[in-house]
């Protein structure tokens, strides 16, 4: 699968990522951190990130979304109470799974990623379901755990979305990077080589691998990888976020002050400038707040 398929599978999730910054365990995060949502930025933050649609399915070919999700789901960019109230009727005339999707991202975005990804849980559990479709639903509910700050409940999502499409290598990295935030560095680093064995340059395992080794002090490692994941994308947010916190912890102050300003500066509206913010007032700050 393409980045670009990827990112539009999960699109919803990934816009509603830009309305809610929630105290988060992030697999390119130093620490685990809390940062404060400034409510002038949510729309403007949709509005790049994307133009919400339908999330596609793994494969083209497969059931096509039904139409009206369309609608439901486009009503996240601009109101996401009004979305949660449309899914809420659509389900009384037959929505279905489209419909207790779109009710799920809404809860994301109107601040309960909990409840969302709860929701979102539910749904792959629904054996009617093709496998392929609860496997999305179960992926979505990993973004939304995390969005949550719950990587445990990120990681039980992940396993059971790899159970039901075991050949995604997409879902792999998925597991590795809730692995990466709940802790369990071995067990990323073991899924996230699996993927970069098929797919050597891709930058999001790179990243999260990145994240495993330094969280196992295999430095070395870990710059091999970020290093890497910044040749293939240079400006990729969550790479410069790594590479800072790596070249913060090997004493490159102003190698790690360069990559953070530099997410400020090309993606100011993203969870990554968020937390590049709270590193460079920490390294501001002096080692003693850090």
């Amino acid at each position: 699968m393409t980045r670009l398929h990827r990112r539009l599978r999960l699109l919803p999730i990934l816009a509603i990522a830009g309305l809610i910054v929630a105290g988060s365990c992030w697999a390119g995060a130093s620490s685990c951190r809390a940062a404060t949502p400034d409510p002038a930025r949510p729309a403007a933050r949709l509005q790049r990130l994307a133009k919400l649609e339908a999330p596609a399915d793994r494969h083209a070919h497969d059931a096509v979304l039904a139409a009206g999700s369309n609608a439901c789901l486009a009503l996240l960019a601009s109101d996401p109470q009004a979305a949660s109230d449309d899914a809420v009727e659509w389900s009384k005339h037959g929505g279905g799974d489209d419909a207790a999707q779109c009710g799920a991202l809404a809860d994301v975005a109107l601040g309960d990623p909990a409840a969302g990804a709860a929701s979102l849980d539910a749904l792959s559990q629904h054996r009617t379901t093709a496998e392929q479709r609860r496997a999305l639903f179960a992926d979505q509910a990993v973004q939304a755990w995390l969005l949550a700050g719950r990587p445990d409940a990120a990681l039980a999502s992940a396993r059971h979305a790899v159970a039901l499409d075991p050949a995604d290598e997409d879902l792999l990295v998925d597991r590795g990077r809730a692995a990466v935030a709940a802790g369990d560095a071995a067990d990323a680093v073991a899924d996230l080589s699996h993927a970069l064995a098929v797919h050597p340059n891709n930058t999001e395992a790179l990243v999260a691998r990145a994240a495993a080794y330094r969280r196992q002090e295999r430095l070395d490692a870990a710059r091999a990888d970020i290093d890497t994941a910044c040749q293939i994308e240079p400006d990729e947010p969550s790479a410069l976020l790594e590479r800072g916190i790596l070249r913060e912890r090997t004493g490159d102050a102003d190698g790690a002050r360069a990559d953070w300003d530099r997410i400020l500066a090309i993606s100011p509206d993203t969870h990554e400038a968020d937390l590049a913010q709270q590193d460079l007032a920490l390294l501001e700050a002096g080692p003693e707040a850090r």
